[in-house]
């Protein structure tokens, strides 16, 4: 696919990772797609699918409430640390610590708004070892969910969450082939990524009938995007854009470079 690759090759000094799966197809596009690379908040969809696994086991149900707070314990020493919600993207659910929410809206709340808060009740309501040992159990390489977000003392000790393109895409492919816990689940994991609110990367320049189910990260120099594209007529496919490089005020130029990726994916594929 030369046209995405010239284009990924004008940008120098930083890096663009594209893993590209065609369920109708069957064909494959990979550019840089097992560079390792932090996955920001794309790796709260494996948070979601553990949630699933737990309530489909009977552990919970999706509509059980939990109690929210915003205090919880580092990996490094067990001390305790909390969300700054300046540097979320969901606020509203600060004004609820104290109260409960289900299981469900949590998991709406981490997905199509990003909610960090709604991440880690979650991650401590599962287990962030279960989320991780999911991702094992699905066979799903070089992606590790190890902490919770802002964890900020294991993040100086170079402890964080890692993925690759090519980990997501086969994630999301799994969720697309309604193979993760159930087929009931998937298709609810999908509409919940159906339901994204940040659509500036992957569905930006796409036709307007066009459905992407997919989630979005960003955390300093990484800006990225996974999803499920639903065009008419043909089976989805799955695409993941990574990129590290950017600066932290140019997030503009990293979502058009994203929807331009998109974009040229889109006219080889479809």
């Amino acid at each position: 696919m030369n046209s995405l690759e010239s284009f990924i090759a004008q940008f120098k000094e930083k890096l663009i990772c594209v893993a590209v799966s065609d369920l109708e197809t069957g064909g494959e596009i990979f550019v840089n797609a097992d560079e390792g690379m932090h996955p920001a908040s794309t790796m709260k969809v494996c948070v979601m699918m553990e949630v699933f696994r737990q309530a489909q086991a009977g552990v919970f149900g999706l509509d059980d409430s939990i109690a929210l707070t915003n205090s919880f314990k580092s990996i490094v020493d067990g001390s305790d640390f909390a969300l700054g919600m300046a540097d979320d993207s969901e606020t509203s659910l600060y004004e609820k610590i104290g109260g409960r929410e289900s299981i469900r809206e949590l998991t709406r709340l981490m997905i199509v708004h990003s909610s960090n808060l709604a991440t880690n009740v979650l991650m401590e309501k599962v287990g962030t070892a279960r989320v991780d040992a999911f991702m094992r159990e699905l066979d799903i390489r070089d992606l590790h969910v190890i902490r919770m977000i802002e964890d900020n003392k294991a993040y100086r000790l170079g402890m964080n969450n890692g993925t690759s393109a090519r980990a997501l895409t086969h994630m999301m492919r799994l969720i697309a082939e309604e193979k993760v816990v159930s087929r009931e689940a998937s298709r609810e994991m999908i509409q919940i990524l159906l339901g994204q609110e940040f659509n500036e990367s992957i569905p930006a320049l796409l036709p307007a009938d066009v459905k992407v189910a997919h989630k979005t990260g960003w955390t300093g120099s990484f800006f990225h995007d996974t999803g499920i594209v639903c065009a008419e007529n043909r089976k989805p496919y799955v695409i993941t854009i990574l990129t590290r490089g950017f600066a932290q005020d140019d997030e503009k130029g990293a979502h058009d470079c994203m929807a331009r990726v998109s974009k040229l994916v889109f006219e080889e594929i479809v």
